[in-house]
């Protein structure tokens, strides 16, 4: 297992991120630090301010020392359009060499979209489509086909760079949003392959960075979103002209105050987000997609995935749950034979419930995490398994899969399935899904209750008044059935409709 820790100098924050990895294999973050540096801040003709490099410093010298006492294996230091736009950004990077020992690796316009696209195509299951990363210092836009970054450009449209070069009022006048505005066409038209484009059906419009987080975060927080994560969450440009509004209206000390919104990013979010209502205009899209990964991620995925052609998943759902499997130390037979068992009922029963591959995928999914949360404590494991997903989300399901596979880890043991507290992602159609696949799920794992994978299949056949299940095994699998008797077939009955009746082809040994 590696430690590997990110650095990310960038015009507005810098950020350093640390993860143990076992490459190809798994991954988690252990720990994160951010600090508002404001790099670009006073920028001239002849450079970076001397403030702002002395702040810059200071930050790196502290993630160095933070680097040391972590035990760090491997450091990947970048930074981005400050330091690479800078006039000094050679005697910078040469004071950073001198004073910490690391050479930061600059990177271009170009590769900062390459590697925005890594992150996001490690998280979202797009094909095609658009990502967008608003910056501090820039914004870069790249296009993805079939799963690759085919192009991307940089453009010099970021949050703190607006705001400092054409923002003087508390609250932004009419003049100066015109002018922003006016700035935004400008650089957007400038991209040839982006002119005149419409998303079509099959795209996606991803969105990543502080800006794109922040705006999220402030629609998760005016909706009571339910979940502790933005991993598939989905902006709305309706949400988006909201905020623009909002943040144009109100004058600083009142921006501070909105829900969502980060209070030392509140002077300066008001241009990227018009920036990412612009590029949603000219899509004609109505929506675009968070994604959590960005430029740090993607630097890691390329360490992460080295063994490959190219550093991206190939199925980014699969390994979203092998990967918290992994991390959260799953008992690997025993959730694979209940997710056996549960997938045979599945099928059988289809003609009950009428759901298909996309419900299957959940099912397995929640089967392979139901008993994470025996690493925090045994009892009450099956909420603990819920919280850990709700927390930590899952890369490449919506917010609504998350939800229902949270929901159905939570029900594998006992209760009543219930969606309560997850209207805002879920419906009333819902409710009978999770009740049937929560019954599944229970009934599987109780079969498979003396963890040894004793009942080796299960055979469903029914009437109108009983489903009966056989039970296929070479002894007699007495502790299953009873435990299964006791604990998942009242909630069987009453999620299909009829008395269950459960046997087996071994009888007891009454020797």
């Amino acid at each position: 297992m590696q430690r590997i820790a990110v650095i990310d100098l960038g015009s507005n924050t810098a950020r350093i991120v640390v993860i143990s990895a076992d490459p190809g294999h798994s991954y988690r973050l252990e720990d994160e630090i951010r600090e508002v540096v404001r790099l670009r801040q006073g920028m001239t003709a002849s450079g970076m301010a001397e403030e702002s490099m002395a702040r810059a410093l200071f930050t790196l010298r502290l993630f160095k020392r933070f680097c040391d006492s972590y035990g760090v294996d491997l450091i990947i230091p970048s930074a981005t359009s400050a330091v690479r736009e800078a006039r000094n950004g050679a005697f910078f990077i040469e004071r950073v060499k001198q004073e910490l020992g690391f050479t930061l690796r600059v990177l271009d316009g170009e590769r900062e979209a390459y590697y925005a696209t890594l992150g996001a195509l490690n998280e979202v299951p797009m094909v095609r489509g658009f990502i967008v990363d608003i910056g501090g210092g820039s914004a870069q836009i790249s296009e993805v086909r079939e799963r690759r970054f085919q192009r991307g450009a940089s453009l010099p449209l970021g949050s703190l760079a607006l705001s400092e070069k054409y923002i003087k009022s508390d609250t932004i006048t009419d003049d100066e949003q015109q002018t922003v505005q006016a700035k935004i066409d400008e650089q957007l038209e400038s991209i040839s392959w982006l002119r005149k484009k419409k998303l079509k059906p099959g795209q996606l419009l991803v969105g990543l960075g502080g800006t794109i987080r922040n705006l999220a975060k402030m629609e998760a927080a005016r909706s009571e979103y339910p979940l502790n994560t933005l991993h598939g969450f989905v902006l709305s440009h309706k949400s988006v002209k909201e905020s623009v509004r909002q943040l144009a209206e109100l004058p600083l000390a009142e921006r501070q105050k909105l829900l969502g919104l980060s209070s030392d990013r509140a002077d300066i979010i008001l241009p990227g987000a018009m920036v990412i209502q612009s590029i949603l205009d000219r899509l004609e899209a109505d929506e675009l997609t968070i994604s959590v990964n960005g430029l740090r991620e993607g630097l890691f995925f390329e360490h992460f995935w080295d063994h490959l052609t190219y550093p991206v998943v190939a199925k980014v759902r699969t390994f979203s749950i092998l990967n918290m499997a992994r991390v959260y130390h799953y008992q690997k037979n025993h959730a694979i034979h209940v997710r056996y068992l549960a997938d045979r009922l599945f099928n059988q029963l289809s003609p009950l419930h009428g759901y298909d591959s996309a419900e299957r995928q959940l099912l397995d999914s929640a089967a392979l995490l139901h008993d994470l949360g025996s690493i925090i404590s045994y009892d009450s494991h099956h909420k603990h398994s819920q919280m850990l997903i709700i927390n930590s989300g899952l890369p490449g399901y919506t917010s609504r899969e998350t939800a229902i596979i949270a929901l159905l880890t939570r029900y594998h043991r006992k209760g009543k399935p219930s969606i309560r507290g997850y209207e805002r992602l879920l419906d009333a159609d819902d409710s009978r899904l999770i009740r049937q696949l929560a019954a599944i799920l229970r009934l599987a794992e109780y079969l498979e209750r003396g963890r040894n994978a004793n009942v080796d299949d299960v055979i469903a056949s029914w009437d109108e008044e009983i489903l009966r299940l056989t039970l296929i095994a070479d002894e007699y699998p007495a502790v299953e059935l009873w435990e299964a008797e006791r604990n998942a077939l009242s909630l069987m009955e009453s999620a299909f409709g009829r008395r269950v009746v459960l046997e087996s082809t071994a009888v007891p040994d009454i020797g």
